[in-house]
């Protein structure tokens, strides 16, 4: 899982395949011609890295992403334009 860091803020950006509601009940073949979905977990940490809070928040695409890279660079902007919404300071609640 890779991390970037945004205005003091650690983004990480969760990427799966996309799944209609059980629709291909434990059929798997290998690749996922359905496309991916997208949430972000922002965390936020004191001085001392002690973890002071973290939230996960679910990017609703419709329809889902067509790749990987899209979803992750979609999610990466979110959580981007979340913390900016707020001026970067500690909005999540404790």
């Amino acid at each position: 899982m890779s991390m970037h860091l945004y205005r003091g803020f650690e983004i990480y950006p969760l990427i799966y395949p996309h799944s209609r509601a059980q629709e291909s009940a434990g059929r798997y073949n290998g690749y996922n011609d359905q496309g991916f979905d997208a949430a972000v977990k922002i965390c936020l940490r004191e001085a001392d890295t002690a973890l002071t809070f973290s939230d996960t928040f679910k990017l609703s695409e419709t329809p889902p992403f067509p790749s990987t890279g899209a979803a992750r660079r979609a999610s990466l902007r979110y959580a981007e334009d979340l913390i900016d919404r707020h001026d970067g300071r500690n909005w999540m609640q404790s």
